[in-house]
């Protein structure tokens, strides 16, 4: 099976040093995650497009390989393609009609063709001819240049003729690791893990920043995004998660600052901490999900007061976005579901919070505030790559993995709904679907008495679960790692 992946527009129109870099970090992001899928994937590039061929002659591999190529940043479309020498004009209707002549039964259709290169033809000859004998030939219902329900793609580059079968949309953006690194602040709502989305997108090699106000609980389900997001968009990116204790910061303001000024005061406490991080990480930018007027720290006057701390860069991707399109946004990539089962902590909610907050009176609360607790928690922070974030688990909590399912076992499938779709689990024991995003929610519907192997696919997900379910001791539960 071979591939055409198209650049984003804007790789194209750069000049030809920056596009040769922008190209190389996206080749080297697609080696990383196909070479998962199979290990002989060739890639081919060239200036418009690169090639993928794999020897794989499996759908489901193919399935995978395309998702993850849908997921990786810097990609407009993915084509399947059936490559030919490029035949003569009447000869091109004999490498489409095993492509499409099934496809047109009874149905309406246009040929489009695209074409790069000198040649004898011109692409309308050649959607002219291809059209008419496909017409002729095949129980198509007729042409309809506007709107068709099949459309044939075909692709012409030099001396090569390119059969579409399929077209799938990419991401767009650049390649991450293309752009400078950010450090995202992530506490796992709706907002922050569009944010951290749309950074990965750009280009940016994302740090995942989370300050804990409400235990391991809520440090779990932040790390489940975090994991989500890189696993799915980062395309193996070495990133860390930075996580620092916040309950004694937390703490101090509850008993020494004014109830009015809270919410803005524990921002810029976080900005002070974000920016002494990136700094020791030489990051230049912080990002934040925040966006105006959306709840009563993020008006205008609220934000500059914050922003007064750092002079480190921060970045609102969504600073002028409504509620409902980063909701739409969130489940359009997949993060949605964390959203909604995200532990609440609402230890820091002001009864009467500021709305137009004056820098003077904020700076007179905050000279209460014992700022030896921003030293204290920054030096107990924990940073991980984020890809070893389940064997930091593994190492609190004794959980076995096994790469054969016991007997007597059940397997919890705890992947996303998307990804169990693409590659069904086939075993003989039982099985059971508990999205992880769902699982703290429900580990409670599963009997005791029982042993339950977790699966995730790659291993991750499964680790971080089996570790924090095992700490909860009501139940016997390992990892299924085949």
């Amino acid at each position: 099976m071979k591939f055409v992946v198209k650049y984003f527009s804007e790789i194209i129109i750069k000049s030809k040093p920056v596009r040769r870099r922008f190209v190389a970090q996206l080749v080297e992001n697609l080696r990383s995650v196909l070479r998962d899928i199979d290990p002989e994937v060739d890639l081919q590039r060239s200036w418009d497009k690169l090639v993928i061929e794999t020897a794989v002659d499996d759908p489901a591999v193919h399935g995978r390989m395309v998702e993850a190529m849908r997921n990786a940043p810097g990609i407009t479309y993915i084509l399947e393609v059936r490559e030919y020498s490029l035949p003569a004009l009447e000869e091109i209707i004999d490498k489409v009609l095993p492509v499409y002549a099934q496809r047109l039964l009874g149905k309406t259709f246009a040929v489009r063709c695209k074409r790069t290169g000198s040649h004898e033809f011109t692409s309308t000859a050649v959607e002219r001819e291809v059209g008419g004998a496909l017409l002729a030939t095949t129980g198509a219902a007729g042409v309809k240049l506007k709107n068709p329900q099949v459309t044939v793609d075909l692709e012409i580059s030099k001396q090569t003729l390119y059969v579409v079968e399929r077209r799938h949309r990419g991401l767009d953006g650049y390649p991450i690791g293309s752009i400078d690194p950010v450090l995202s602040l992530i506490s796992g709502g709706f907002d922050s893990s569009v944010a951290s989305y749309l950074t990965m997108k750009r280009g940016m090699r994302t740090h995942f920043l989370f300050f804990n106000l409400g235990g391991r609980d809520q440090e779990l389900g932040v790390k489940e995004v975090a994991l989500y997001l890189w696993q799915k968009y980062g395309c193996n990116q070495r990133v860390l998660f930075i996580s620092v204790p916040f309950e004694e910061v937390v703490a101090e303001l509850l008993s020494k600052v004014q109830d009015s000024q809270m919410g803005v005061i524990l921002k810029r406490m976080m900005l002070r901490v974000g920016e002494r991080i990136a700094r020791d990480l030489e990051i230049d930018a912080m990002v934040t999900g925040e966006c105006v007027a959306q709840v009563s720290s993020q008006t205008l006057r609220n934000l500059s007061v914050i922003d007064e701390v750092t002079e480190t860069m921060v970045l609102r991707p969504l600073i002028a976005s409504d509620k409902a399109d980063i909701v739409r946004m969130a489940a359009s990539i997949g993060t949605e579901q964390f959203a909604a089962n995200m532990p609440e902590y609402c230890g820091v909610i002001s009864v009467n919070p500021t709305t137009r907050a004056k820098l003077h009176r904020v700076k007179a609360q905050e000279a209460y505030f014992d700022m030896a607790i921003l030293d204290r928690a920054i030096a107990a922070s924990r940073r991980t790559c984020v890809d070893q974030l389940a064997e930091e688990e593994l190492q609190r909590a004794d959980v076995e993995v096994l790469s054969v399912p016991l007997a007597e076992a059940t397997i919890v499938d705890i992947r996303h709904p998307d990804e169990e779709e693409l590659a069904p689990l086939v075993v003989h024991v039982p099985v059971i679907k508990i999205p992880f995003y769902e699982l703290h929610r429900r580990a409670a519907e599963l009997p005791p008495g029982q042993t339950y192997m977790l699966y995730c696919g790659k291993g991750v997900m499964s680790r971080l679960h089996a570790s924090h379910l095992q700490q909860s001791g009501s139940l016997e539960v390992k990892v299924y790692a085949p």
